[in-house]
């Protein structure tokens, strides 16, 4: 996968700029985590609306990363862009109080994750703003998202990228250095790292899903290219079983019309 990155930057700023000046919206809202794909959505936001136009929002639970507040205003202070801390830690705890028996830290991470897009569709609505996504390519294809949490926004600048090249991309648009060196984390609990979570190397696995998704190798193919079967086969399971989360709501068709089914726009209609 090489790419021309100054293309890259080109596209997605002109793809944030067109998709908001059509509707009259012209600011934007982001979460920044103090990672890596957060911060490249920050940094083109703030080109394609300038500045002052984007309020990036920091929203940490009470076990998060220190360094991630850290980071996260490093990128504030070498954007310029308003910015805003909304501890989620008493909201978070008020509901789990009110839940029996033990909670797994999945629930307790998607509980977060639906909160922190709370925060952001609120400061949303006061700005007049839209949501600026984070979830990259890899993170869309294996479902290693919390659907109407992290993967919630009304647009997203970086879903047609693999991890791989986003890191590659934080380093054309001159990203610090820490931000893109330090394992990536949605910083759900302490010690988290996507890698262990999902049991895979984002270089191993974005190899693959380039393969099986951009040149539509076969399983035959991925095997005589040196994949294993194992590996095939689960990232291939996580691939269709996550499907639901790319969909809109499944809606039961009754009517002559129906939206979704056969009452269906690509975004705009009536223009």
């Amino acid at each position: 996968m090489t790419y021309d990155y100054k293309i890259i930057e080109k596209l997605l700023v002109g793809f944030l700029k067109n998709e908001t000046n059509r509707i009259g919206i012209k600011k934007a809202v982001i979460g920044l985590s103090g990672g890596i794909d957060s911060a490249v959505s920050a940094y083109l936001s703030a080109k394609a609306f300038g500045p002052e136009n984007v309020l990036c929002v920091m929203m940490p639970y009470k076990t998060s990363s220190k360094n991630s507040l850290t980071d996260a205003e490093k990128i504030i202070k070498d954007l310029g862009v308003r910015s805003k801390v909304a501890d989620i830690s008493p909201s978070v705890d008020a509901y789990l109080k009110t839940l029996d028996g033990d909670v797994s830290n999945l629930r307790k991470g998607n509980v977060m994750a639906r909160m922190r897009m709370i925060v952001l569709y609120d400061e949303s609505a006061k700005e007049n703003a839209l949501v600026v996504g984070t979830s990259n390519k890899t993170e869309l294809l294996l479902g290693y998202s919390t659907l109407f949490g992290d993967s919630a926004c009304a647009i997203n600048p970086l879903g047609d990228l693999y991890k791989t090249q986003i890191f590659e991309l934080a380093k054309y648009l001159n990203i610090p250095e820490e931000v893109i060196d330090k394992k990536p984390s949605a910083d759900l609990w302490e010690g988290q790292t996507d890698e262990e979570e999902m049991g895979i190397t984002y270089a191993n696995v974005d190899e693959f899903l380039y393969e099986k998704i951009d040149e539509r190798r076969t399983d035959e193919e991925l095997l005589k290219m040196g994949f294993e079967k194992p590996f095939i086969e689960k990232i291939s399971r996580m691939i269709s079983r996550n499907q639901f989360k790319r969909l809109p709501p499944l809606i039961a068709k009754v009517s002559n019309r129906t939206v979704n089914v056969d009452f269906r726009y690509n975004r705009d209609w009536n223009t």
